[in-house]
């Protein structure tokens, strides 16, 4: 369960196209995550940007996809899937998937979100069961969040110690408020080199599996791309690590500080 969340998060926190110019990313980005708990390399988890058409609508689809591999597998086997759909304009999401398998516990639930009509529907296609929500401004899934802060973002318009707040519909838990504090700035050694990173906080519900509210860390790298480096959780026991391991199709330079 412990490997299962973080991926979760991989998947949500992964980074930071509104109406800006000057976009972070776009179609045919890919990135790939190596998860390590204690010694074991316990998964990896990818993210990639296309394009597509929903009702007329040039938007981004965006995959995200994570598992299990080699010994974590034999003891937890996850297989998960995540994609999101949003306007190429200003980010709204259209359409919002997810498929999991975490050790034979499993989900297919799509949300689709009417802005003529002001609400949301998600559809749980495994309990054959429907549920409608209000849509509130700005509202975001799980995937769009990422890149709409990847968009709208600037190093300078994060304040070390405050948090910006976005509202998010996931599941069949509605409309929540999530938080994300920044930390200030932080260099990193990676397998490509030294690279300068914004650092936050996303916060998460403390109790079973995390040790405290604050108990994710996140790197961003503090460049045009602003893509996640690093995630670190502490869990109720151990702790688990997700390092960038591969990337394609980024739109500006990786920055690296050459020694």
């Amino acid at each position: 369960m412990k490997k299962v969340l973080l991926l979760s998060f991989l998947l949500m926190y992964i980074g930071l196209n509104g109406q800006n110019t000057h976009s972070a990313f776009e179609p045919g980005e890919w990135l790939k995550f190596r998860m390590h708990y204690g010694f074991l390399n316990a998964s990896y988890a990818t993210l990639q940007v296309n394009s597509a058409t929903i009702e007329d609508k040039q938007v981004y689809h965006v995959v995200g996809h994570g598992e299990t591999t080699g010994v974590a597998s034999w003891f937890f086997k996850v297989d998960d899937t995540y994609e999101s759909y949003f306007d190429k304009k200003d980010g709204k999401p259209y359409r919002f998937v997810r498929k999991i398998n975490e050790g034979g516990y499993t989900k297919d639930v799509e949300i689709n979100f009417n802005y003529h009509e002001a609400n949301a529907e998600l559809n749980d296609k495994k309990n054959k069961k429907k549920l409608n929500f209000t849509l509130q401004d700005s509202i975001q899934d799980l995937i769009s969040a990422f890149y709409f802060l990847r968009n709208n973002y600037e190093a300078e318009d994060f304040e070390e110690g405050k948090a910006v707040t976005l509202k998010m519909l996931y599941d069949d838990d509605g409309v929540f408020n999530f938080k994300l504090k920044y930390l200030g700035k932080e260099i990193l050694n990676t397998k490509y080199g030294k690279v300068e990173c914004l650092k936050f906080r996303p916060y998460v519900q403390s109790g079973r599996v995390f040790k405290e509210q604050e108990s994710l860390s996140l790197w961003v790298s503090n460049d045009d791309n602003k893509i996640p480096v690093r995630i670190k959780a502490d869990l109720a026991v151990g702790s688990i690590k997700a390092d960038l391991d591969g990337y394609n199709g980024l739109k500006h330079q990786f920055k690296i500080i050459m020694d």
